[in-house]
């Protein structure tokens, strides 16, 4: 995982690391064996209301408004640095 997120340990950072993850794994695993039966999804020990709007449809932003505040853009399109060696640009 530390490949992938570019992070770069010592052997006992890694070990730590490690042995952190297992305890999370476990625990994952204990979690797994509680009956939930009856429980809603969702469920909370506060009463939390979902506020959600109405599903509607409506018109799409102009591209060019979109864009308008934009550090850099190209046309319709925002400029971002490259971050993945090896792709074309364009």
């Amino acid at each position: 995982m530390a490949s992938l997120a570019r992070l770069t340990y010592s052997e006992e950072e890694t070990a730590r690391l490690a042995a952190d993850l297992e305890a999370i794994l476990d625990y994952v695993e204990t979690l797994g064996e509680v009956n939930t039966e009856g429980v809603r999804p969702m469920e909370h020990v506060l009463p939390l209301e979902t506020p959600l709007r109405e599903d509607r449809a409506v018109a799409a932003m102009a591209p060019d408004r979109a864009v308008a505040n934009a550090p850099v853009a190209k046309g319709f399109a925002f400029v971002v640095p490259k971050v993945i060696d090896g792709e074309e640009e364009g």
